[in-house]
């Protein structure tokens, strides 16, 4: 008697394809650098967390800043990564440490200039604790 082929017994149901990647993969990063950050993240962090922690930065430096320079319409919630930025930059700075002196150059260059992006929108900043970093203190 012959097999049954896996789509005959599977009948009428929708084969359901997930999407692999959850978040766009960092723009600009060559391909040496990619495979030293899927390294790190496969030993110390989670996978695609470095794509999200950068996506969200990016969406912070390309966003409005109104709820953010502004302590008291701000909502934050106190869980890391729900209502706080500074947990991404966080990830980013953690990431950067972490990385090989090439590849760390090559990412420090994008998150540098979100930084810049992002300081150059907000008003003021002001100047905290030393030895806090400024996303830390004022975001």
């Amino acid at each position: 008697m012959p097999r049954r082929r896996p789509s005959a017994l599977r009948g009428e149901h929708p084969v359901r394809h997930l999407s692999r990647f959850r978040y766009p993969a960092i723009d600009r990063l060559s391909a040496s650098c990619a495979a030293d950050l899927r390294r790190l993240e496969h030993a110390r962090f989670l996978p695609e967390a470095t794509a999200e922690a950068f996506w969200h930065w990016k969406a912070l430096a390309d966003g409005p800043m109104r709820l953010i320079a502004d302590p008291v319409s701000a909502n934050r919630c106190g869980i890391p990564g729900c209502c706080d930025p500074g947990y991404f930059r966080d990830h980013l700075e953690a990431v950067l440490h972490a990385l090989p002196k090439k590849s760390a150059r090559e990412l420090r260059a994008l998150v540098c200039a979100l930084d810049d992006r992002i300081l150059t929108k907000a008003r003021a900043i002001r100047a905290g604790y030393p030895g806090v970093p400024w996303w830390r203190d004022e975001l």
